[in-house]
């Protein structure tokens, strides 16, 4: 057997060998070297493309059907024009019409399928976390009906909600329709999720980290290319369809400076407290319709009679409102406007999303947190106006800090408000803002917005995004050397006497078998070795059942745990590339565990590296003294 036939097989899950090496090892079993990309991922990139395209187009169709929706229930007329219902003329009939919306949604929730209930990304992390990546297929189709039934008929919601979840709900049946793995699907899921969102809001880059925050739970190239080529995709759908212009139009900004920044990251930690509230209340209304004594069927029709009443007093928090936004972010709204429509707009979604219809929370949380930071910009620029507060600024913040502090979609969430409003001056504010809100939101909330749903359900998400510490250290590190191993031709009476000796050395659970010439033929446990029923008389290479499973020394612990998990043992010999069939050590699964100490010590044990000290002159002598009284070390002090 040649060694460049036995290196050059480490991609390959099993490396044949000469057959006169059988019995004893008929194939020499290496880890897989794990490469960034490869062939699959440029199929899966185009498959991404294609969702994405897909996904643009159903973005077009969905704001368009949600303008149908409203034209039909608000002024009764059948166009699918843009319209909102903020103009009606209904008065106090206005109340009905979400009452008559929310039992639509609740009859398709019940006799169609109940996952087109909530605003969906919860329901698409769910999915990847616990039913590798399945979303039914009814949900393309009943999810974004349900969401233009819902928000038309003056559901407090934007449309980007329903379009990420129909987007991710594309992706994964794409991924079921054609022979896929679990993490592909995955990907497509989130490839379809993110060209929803940038074919909404034109916003590739935020699309690409929100699938990455909320979604992917990981930051690998194989994952990160197709979702950004969808999401770059989707937004070439968008232009072609709506033009270049960013979604809210925003005057141009001046560059804050001084006292002016520091307040705008006050700011948003203010707001991140507001969105902790937020978070629990939605939750706590959630809670409140689990004790009604109706079916769940009934909810979101209970829940739009608090749409429509406050719809009534406050026609500007019926719909989508992506105008409200624009309003709050160019300061064209009074103080007194904005209160009112924080407070009554997060009243009206707070208790339609807890009923459990149909919509978006970006929409809705970004109208929050930007009228919240214009009125406390406002209040700052009335009370100290030398600071030189921008309600613009502080409304933009506001909206980034909100959706932050509600989701902890940090990076997402700055990026996103500036590709909406393509205002590199805001850049700062919102850097330091946002990162304000992440801070009080996990110091105060244990789960997001996001998260909280499927956390009682028993599901754990990721919080953190880390990288492999197994990935960072080689085998040859933390195996154990040096090899005990045992020739192949000694008895088992010889081996079960030194093992009976109680040697340290013997106290291991399995020992690589070698011939004469010290060359690997396989692994044996403790246990076989000890069985009563072998003949003592019996050689140790009568007990080899299997082809070795070997790993090579630079080889990288994860890609060790995982060839175990696949060869299920739970050691593994050592071996030098040069050397391919000579063990030189074995790495267990404890050896596996003892690697971590290290990052347990790097995440627990403080430690002072670098110490000043400065030396101190003594004062001069009294003359008496003699110059032996001189003599000695200079004292030193610490100053740190």
């Amino acid at each position: 057997m040649q060694i460049d036939d036995v290196v050059g097989g480490a991609t390959t899950d099993a490396l044949p060998v000469a057959p006169s090496l059988s019995p004893t090892l008929a194939a020499a079993r290496v880890p897989p070297e794990r490469v960034l990309v490869d062939g699959r991922v440029v199929f899966i990139s185009a498959l991404a493309v294609v969702i994405a395209m897909a996904a643009g187009a159903v973005a077009q169709i969905l704001t368009r059907l949600i303008w149908f929706v409203t034209n039909v229930s608000f002024y009764g007329r059948f166009s699918a024009e843009y319209v909102t219902p903020a103009a009606n003329q209904l008065g106090g009939w206005v109340v009905l019409i979400p009452v008559l919306g929310g039992i639509i949604v609740g009859l398709m929730a019940r006799y169609g399928s109940a996952a087109i209930r909530g605003h969906g990304i919860p329901e698409a992390m769910e999915q990847v976390l616990l039913n590798r990546s399945r979303i039914p297929a009814r949900i393309t189709l009943l999810k974004p009906i349900s969401a233009a039934i819902a928000i038309g008929t003056g559901g407090p919601f934007g449309a980007e909600g329903p379009i990420i979840a129909t987007g991710g709900a594309l992706g994964s049946l794409v991924g079921q329709v054609l022979r896929t793995t679990a993490a592909e699907r995955k990907t497509l899921l989130a490839a379809g999720a993110a060209a929803g969102m940038a074919a909404t809001f034109g916003s590739p880059v935020s699309a690409v980290l929100l699938a990455v925050e909320l979604l992917l739970f990981e930051f690998r190239p194989r994952s990160l290319i197709p979702v950004a080529l969808a999401a770059a995709t989707a937004t070439g759908v968008r232009i072609g369809f709506g033009g270049s212009a960013p979604a809210f139009a925003m005057p141009n900004l001046l560059q804050p400076h001084g006292v002016a920044l520091a307040t705008y990251v006050i700011l948003g930690a203010i707001v991140g407290v507001a969105a902790v509230f937020v978070t629990r209340a939605v939750y706590a209304v959630e809670d409140a319709f689990e004790h009604l004594p109706v079916h769940w069927m009934w909810w979101p029709a209970i829940g739009a009679v608090a749409v429509g009443i406050v719809g009534y007093f406050a026609p500007r928090t019926l719909g989508v409102g992506y105008d409200n936004i624009d309003h709050i972010l160019s300061a064209n709204f009074t103080v007194r406007a904005m209160v009112a429509l924080c407070i009554l707009k997060f009243v009206s979604w707070c208790v339609s999303l807890g009923s459990g219809t149909s919509g978006g929370t970006l929409a809705p949380l970004f109208t929050i947190g930007g009228a919240l930071g214009g009125v406390l910009a406002a209040g700052v620029a009335a009370a100290a106006p030398h600071l030189g507060i921008d309600l613009r600024i502080g409304a933009l913040v506001g909206m980034a800090a909100m959706f932050t502090g509600a989701s902890r979609a940090l990076l997402a969430s700055v990026v996103f408000a500036f590709e909406t409003t393509r205002q590199p001056l805001g850049l700062l504010p919102l850097l330091g803002g946002c990162s304000a809100a992440f801070l009080i939101s996990c110091l105060f909330m244990r789960n997001t917005i996001m998260t909280e749903k499927i956390a009682r359900r028993g599901v754990r998400v990721p919080g953190e995004y880390a990288a492999d510490f197994l990935d960072q250290i080689q085998v040859g590190v933390a195996a154990s050397r040096p090899v005990v191993s045992l020739s192949a031709d000694e008895t088992l009476e010889s081996v079960r006497a030194r093992i009976a000796s109680h040697a340290p050395e013997y106290a291991h659970q399995g020992f690589p078998i070698v011939d004469a010439q010290g060359l690997l033929i396989g692994v044996v446990t403790r246990r076989d070795l000890l069985d009563p029923e072998r003949a003592p008389t019996l050689r140790v290479r009568d007990l080899v059942r299997r082809p070795a499973s070997i790993v090579f020394e630079d080889s990288t612990l994860r890609e060790a745990a995982d060839h175990m998990v696949r060869e299920g043992v739970g050691r593994l010999p050592v071996v030098a590339r040069s050397s391919p069939r000579k063990p030189i050590g074995m790495l267990t699964r404890s050896d596996l565990l003892v690697a971590h100490k290290r990052r347990l010590e790097e995440l627990d044990i403080a430690e002072q590296h670098l110490a000043f000290r400065v030396r101190r002159r003594r004062p001069p002598s009294p003359p008496e003294e003699s110059a032996a009284d001189h003599q000695g070390p200079a004292r030193t002090r610490n100053i740190v």
